[in-house]
């Protein structure tokens, strides 16, 4: 499985590519950052984070993207543009047919280190490991990105069979009401 991560921001947007499926060693196929300068107005933001996907997505491949999802934040105006980024992601990869698939941020941490509440410092660690880097990638948002893509890989397997196993039930109920 190949999965095109994406941490949202509009001034940083990390994306990272990784390759594997679950109980193997993975293998990262790339890592960046789509930058905007926060003075630039918010359309134009918008429309180079919308190529930088785009540019990612032509050149990977992917899948499937993850895509950090959104959580409510002190800061509204942090939220929005992580909202903002988020969509265009979402946005990218549905116009290409490319399942996405949303994860909070504790459950990435818990999926990499081990510990929902984990810091910045052990998910850039525990990425390096895994991927067998040199050292972490820089920005934080880049391991964050490489990070999701590693969660999904673990968890689209368990995820699958829960929704078939609830797709079975449902079928089976109907059925039983037919009958």
């Amino acid at each position: 499985m190949r999965v095109l991560g994406v941490d949202p921001g509009l001034t940083r947007c990390g994306v990272g590519v990784v390759e594997g499926v679950a109980g193997r060693p993975l293998t990262m196929l790339g890592v960046g950052v789509v930058r905007t300068p926060a003075d630039a107005e918010l359309g134009h933001r918008l429309v180079a984070v919308e190529q930088g996907i785009e540019q990612w997505l032509d050149e990977h491949k992917p899948e499937c993207v993850a895509v950090e999802r959104v959580f409510s934040q002190h800061n509204v105006r942090t939220v929005m543009g992580t909202a903002q980024a988020s969509a265009i992601a979402t946005l990218c990869a549905a116009r290409r047919g490319i399942p996405v698939a949303l994860h909070t941020p504790s459950e990435v941490k818990a999926a990499v280190t081990g510990s929902g509440r984990a810091d910045k410092a052990q998910v850039g660690a525990m990425v390096t490991r895994l991927l067998r880097l040199d050292a972490p990638p820089k920005p934080a948002d880049a391991a964050d990105a490489l990070a999701l893509a590693i969660c999904h890989i673990w968890r689209a397997p368990a995820q699958n069979r829960l929704q078939q196993a609830v797709a079975q039930h449902a079928a089976n109920a109907t059925k039983g009401r037919t009958a």
